[in-house]
């Protein structure tokens, strides 16, 4: 009977091994999958909590009194830009940038009024007198002119210089009882005594500059016997009402130089040869030229990021401009089209990438589609000036393609 109830014992105390066996490893996967749970749960929170750089944004920026602003979007990596209007000059900040902290870059810009008497406009002793948006010169009693640049007339209109004899003349008289009456031809003034009176011509291209008049000529004004006439520079032509310059398009006309393999691009008073190559292969990146200006980038493997990232599009374009252009005007605009059946993306972004001379333009949207580059600084000719842009697209936040457009500005000499 002891032997019995041993044995009934031991097999209890089995069982109870196994059943607590069975309970801690079932403890031991329950505090695993708790923990699996956790950090789940933690990235998942993590996640949401952080900012997203694509949410993040910036204060409001105002565009500085007596100047403007150009951009509207305030998230990262977003870029407004200022500048001054005529007559001020920016102390700050040209560009502030969002950062992902949510902050702007740079200092907040201010338009500072620039003193028209700074520069010293008033020469021989003139004296400089500031008005509202202009100067004005109290000249000594011997000059004359805007800038006292000019030596008091002490004869009739301003003489010309020439000694041919063609620009001066015998009076047409004509004896009264007592007197007699001389005068001259119209473009000429009578000179010296009443007995001996000269008609000499009116520079009319000198008296228009005194007087500060409108302009008799677009470009040169010389001075003929009794009148004047106006001359352009080469490669304008004089149009018809005999004071404007019209530019010959030496390019229409074949009146060009430019070789084979080559194209000609009309300019202001010239023309210039241009040949819009596509970049070198690298790597997995390589381009075929679809046309006389745009390069399509070739299939990319699968596997290559940087090659997806490449530009899609390589776009060449030629602008000709006259020097000195009222700023801001737009120069180029960038748009995107979706395929047929396949949608267009929902967010684009614009940016300035590269060229030579950055600082004098801003690349802004103007709608949802289409993004424009603003010349913002005045360039004065004559010079070849060149800037990149890009377009990329994005479709829920992901990166889908990149547009970039190769811009060269070809600035004239001439304000016409």
């Amino acid at each position: 009977q002891n032997c019995l109830n041993k044995q009934q014992l031991l097999a209890a105390i089995r069982q109870m091994q196994q059943l607590l066996k069975g309970q801690e490893t079932r403890f031991a996967e329950g505090i695993r999958m708790m923990k699996s749970r956790l950090t789940t749960l933690q990235n998942t929170v993590t996640k949401t909590t952080a900012p997203d750089p694509s949410t993040v944004s910036c204060p409001d920026l105002q565009a500085p009194a007596d100047g403007q602003k150009f951009g509207t979007k305030y998230l990262v990596d977003h870029e407004i830009h200022f500048t001054c209007n005529p007559g001020f000059k920016l102390l700050g900040s040209s560009m502030r940038m969002c950062q992902a902290n949510g902050s702007w870059t740079g200092e907040e810009p201010q338009c500072k009024g620039i003193s028209k008497c700074s520069s010293h406009p008033c020469q021989n002793g003139g004296t400089c007198v500031e008005r509202l948006n202009q100067y004005e010169c109290l000249c000594p009693q011997e000059w004359s002119g805007m800038n006292c640049q000019y030596q008091t007339q002490t004869a009739p209109p301003v003489q010309s210089v020439t000694s041919d004899s063609a620009f001066s003349r015998k009076p047409r008289c004509a004896k009264t009882e007592r007197t007699q009456h001389c005068s001259c031809e119209p473009g000429f003034h009578m000179s010296g005594t009443v007995d001996n009176g000269v008609c000499q011509d009116i520079d009319e291209c000198e008296v228009y500059k005194l007087d500060g008049g409108p302009r008799l000529c677009m470009h040169q004004c010389i001075n003929v016997p009794g009148s004047y006439r106006c001359a352009c520079p080469r490669g304008y032509n004089l149009l018809g009402d005999g004071k404007s310059c019209e530019d010959i398009d030496e390019c229409a006309l074949s009146q060009n130089n430019c070789t084979r393999g080559t194209t000609c691009i009309n300019t202001g008073g010239g023309f210039q040869c241009v040949s819009s190559e596509c970049p070198q292969p690298s790597g997995n990146i390589s381009y075929v030229k679809t046309s006389l200006f745009q390069c399509e980038r070739n299939p990319c493997p699968m596997d290559s990021r940087a090659c997806h990232h490449a530009p899609k599009t390589i776009s060449f374009h030629y602008l000709p401009l006259p020097s000195n252009l009222i700023t801001p005007t737009p120069l180029f605009r960038m748009a995107t089209a979706s395929a047929p059946g396949r949608p267009g993306p929902d967010s684009l972004r614009f940016g300035i990438v590269g060229g030579n001379n950055r600082g004098h333009f801003v690349m802004q949207r103007s709608d949802r589609q289409t993004g424009e580059l603003i010349l913002v600084q005045s360039l004065k000719g004559p010079q070849t000036i060149e800037v990149d842009v890009d377009m990329s697209e994005y479709l829920d936040r992901t990166f889908q393609a990149k547009h970039l457009s190769k811009i060269t500005v070809f600035v004239s000499a001439y304000e016409f």
